[in-house]
């Protein structure tokens, strides 16, 4: 496959938020917005280099997380965890019995540090992340011992958040999806609504924002990407209702409007995103930052974004059309970029081999 130049244009008209490099400098509604939002820049970009498969047979799958340098995958609806190995094989780690797939709940985020593989999923009561032991060299990897982190988590067919990330701190955060519950977003004592900060036991950390809860930001309707900069600043992206998609920077303690605004809104107490787009054209899931760029996947949109960090109010398409609804966005331990399908969901259209990891090589 050649190298493919996508052309470079902005996502929407609302994509701008452009005036000044201040947050604040929005228009006061959601009206306003749409017409300060009129004119267009488009980002510069290094086009990708050419797409290659990495492993295909997939049955929705959700996360990507890497112990070494060895790729293990969660499925939503199946329960199991699968690890890549060479020339694509896909080979089951285990299934997490307990999962009880609903809607858009399952097994959904994954993590792993120090021997520990963590998991978000949907459980009989509630969403909960546990981690389990991960035993076997690759090629060979099991699951071994378990033990709850946190459950409890509000659950429901849909809005269940579920990414989970290990940030520079060494802390665990989870984003925590409203389960249609709008009011609880901004209910700073409860976990829906939320981006969560737990220690990898499940411990409230002292410097969090509100002493003794797990609660980092708030307002949230159902974020499912997190990412961190160089500099350990927090990005999140988040699934809007019916008028905007949104890509954030989090701060502790951060109100970010849901249910009181969708988008930038330039009211007091609301943290307005740095970038939103119409739902059609985003519904933006897992993400990645490497070299001053966020990429972003999005699933009805059916595109990988790219995003500089330097101009958060541009964005470049890339992929566009070509394999459908993308989940997920990782770093692979070689610099390059692994992008996760989602076109057997209930919601895509599969195509051959669907599910598939995609990699790209990107430019350092």
């Amino acid at each position: 496959m050649t190298t493919r130049t996508l052309l470079l244009r902005l996502a929407a008209p609302a994509l701008a938020l452009i005036a000044s490099a201040a947050l604040t400098a929005c228009a006061p509604d959601q009206g306003a917005a749409r017409a300060a939002l009129s004119s267009a820049r488009a980002a510069s970009a290094t086009p990708l280099a050419p797409v290659t498969t990495i492993a295909d047979g997939l049955d929705a799958p959700w996360s990507i997380a890497f112990h070494g340098r060895t790729a293990l995958v969660s499925e939503r609806d199946t329960a199991r965890v699968v690890e890549i190995g060479e020339r694509g094989a896909v080979r089951q780690v285990g299934v997490i019995e307990a999962v009880t797939p609903m809607g858009e709940g399952g097994l959904l985020g994954i993590a792993v540090r120090n021997g520990f593989l963590y998991a978000y999923y949907t459980a009989n009561d509630g969403n909960r992340i546990e981690r389990f032991e991960l035993t076997g060299t690759p090629g060979r990897l099991g699951l071994g011992r378990s033990s709850t982190v946190l459950d409890g988590l509000p659950s429901a067919s849909y809005h269940n958040g579920g990414r989970i990330a290990f940030g520079p701190d060494g802390m665990l955060y989870a984003t925590v999806g409203d389960a249609g519950d709008r009011p609880a977003a901004q209910d700073k004592n409860t976990l829906a609504g939320k981006i969560l900060r737990m220690t990898p036991e499940g411990k409230v950390p002292p410097d969090n924002p509100f002493a003794g809860s797990l609660v980092y930001s708030f307002g949230h309707r159902n974020p499912q990407g997190i990412a961190w900069d160089s500099g350990g600043t927090l990005y999140a992206s988040e699934f809007g209702q019916d008028t905007w998609d949104e890509l954030n920077v989090i701060r502790p303690g951060g109100n970010y409007g849901w249910p009181e605004v969708e988008g930038i809104a330039g009211r007091d107490g609301f943290t307005d995103p740095v970038q939103q787009w119409p739902p059609a054209e985003a519904s933006p899931s897992g993400m990645a930052i490497t070299n001053g760029t966020i990429y972003l996947a999005n699933l009805r949109g059916r595109l990988l974004r790219q995003i500089p960090l330097d101009r958060l109010s541009t964005s470049t398409q890339h992929l566009a059309g070509r394999y459908g609804r993308l989940r997920d966005a990782v770093v692979a331990p070689d610099g390059s970029l692994w992008v996760l399908t989602n076109n057997t969901d209930g919601r895509g259209t599969p195509g051959p081999g669907d599910d598939r990891i995609l990699r790209v090589a990107i430019g350092g």
